[in-house]
């Protein structure tokens, strides 16, 4: 009980307000009943959406942001100007990273899209802070460069990703042998672990023919059966490049060989991931589709309270469906598990390469079946280094969007 005072309330930062993953965050932080305050509020250029967040968040009678950032400094202002002055405004990056050094910060976010949130990650396990990671792309990115600033500065790494944050649930229903588990590490995977699986709905075309999937358009692979995500990621989904990128934060997230990670399509998406053990028996964790549950956890975390995310209806009769990948026809798969093996600078080239091929596939410059071919052409043909320092990646990450962009 002492614990669970001590904890809380907690101030929360949240990088990226205005995407989907930081629109759930304050909606959690909302029916949070004050174990959640909401001091820090970030966005690229979306001033209109923060404005609105903020009054929101006057209309509940909440305790307000000390803190607010744009990173775009030629973002509009305007929005802003009728907002409490109390408030702190500053613009650009680097303002966002001092503000997430401040000592009355508990508990990070991160949830700013694509690279550019490695930055203000960094920075904050440099301070030491709990960082709950959404942008799977820093850790993609960093590897082994992220894990070890947080081991260095004190600071800890928890899963927002509903696979990832499914694996850690499973991971703590069996206590391992903790001479087994590397620096004790609270979800780290050790040696009881016989495989992780990481399920996905297979996206919209997980039922047609290699052939069909030349044809798509935007309006298609936007049409996701499950998950309501921004555009760039339901692309992702629908290339099952997400997964690509999950299987490398999952490397790094629970310190285990890619050898060790599996993919199993489950179209119902109601178990969020598996693991199972040496001796056969495997931990999986259900829940419906609701991002909101494991950014509740991750914000809350160790602890569980109740909050606004979908509760299991047990009245209605459910069917659950594994299927095996299809490499062939969905080869980010064994593309991602080949990054995974290699760490390095390959992580940082096909998120880069991606990033680039997904924004041409939506700009109607790209057909959909090459976005995962270029992604491969870019890494094969990138100078590999196994062991990148920090602020070595972003050139790798130019590099890579430079020839990407040859191709295209």
């Amino acid at each position: 009980m002492t614990a669970l005072i001590s904890a809380f309330p907690r101030r929360i930062a949240v990088l990226g307000s205005s995407g989907s993953i930081g629109k759930n965050a304050l909606e959690v932080i909302a029916g949070s009943d004050g174990h959640l305050v909401p001091i820090l509020l970030s966005v690229h250029r979306r001033t209109d959406i923060l404005a609105e967040q903020v009054r929101q968040i006057i209309d509940r009678n909440a305790a307000l942001p000390r803190w607010i950032a744009v990173t775009d400094p030629a973002a509009d202002r305007s929005p802003l100007q009728q907002l409490p002055k109390t408030i702190e405004i500053r613009f650009g990056h680097d303002a966002l990273c001092e503000m997430i050094r401040q000592t009355e910060i508990d508990t990070v976010l991160s949830a700013i899209v694509g690279s550019a949130g490695l930055t203000s990650t960094v920075a904050a396990l440099e301070a030491g802070k709990t960082v709950a990671l959404a942008n799977k792309e820093s850790l993609v990115m960093g590897g082994s460069v992220l894990t070890g600033f947080a081991e260095k500065h004190g600071g800890r790494l928890i899963p927002v990703d509903s696979e990832h944050s499914a694996v850690m649930q499973a991971l703590q229903s069996w206590k391992m042998d903790s001479g087994q588990e590397k620096n004790s590490a609270e979800h780290s995977a050790g040696s009881a672990v016989e495989k992780i699986i990481l399920t996905a709905s297979g996206g919209p075309f997980r039922n047609r023919t290699l052939a069909e999937l030349a044809d798509v358009t935007v309006e298609d692979a936007l049409a996701h059966p499950t998950w309501n995500m921004g555009k760039k990621i339901t692309v992702d989904s629908a290339t099952l490049i997400n997964k690509a990128l999950e299987i490398i934060e999952a490397r790094w997230f629970f310190d285990i060989p890619a050898a060790k990670i599996g993919v199993m399509i489950h179209p119902q998406s109601l178990i969020h991931s598996m693991v199972e053990f040496v001796d056969g028996s495997v931990m999986a964790q259900m829940s419906p589709p609701d991002m909101r549950l494991p950014i509740q956890l991750a914000l809350n975390y160790p602890f569980r309270f109740p909050g606004p995310s979908l509760k299991w209806d047990w009245t209605k009769s459910r069917m659950l469906e594994f299927y095996p990948p299809d490499y062939e026809r969905f080869p980010a798969i064994p593309l991602g598990l080949e990054v995974a093996e290699k760490g390095g600078t390959a992580g940082a080239v096909i998120n880069a390469a991606n990033e680039v091929a997904a924004a041409a596939f939506l700009a109607g410059k790209l057909p959909f079946h090459k976005i995962v071919s270029i992604c491969r052409t870019v890494l094969e043909n990138h100078t590999f280094d196994p062991n990148p320092a920090l602020e070595e990646l972003p050139a790798v990450d130019r590099r890579a969007r430079t020839e990407a962009e040859k191709m295209i």
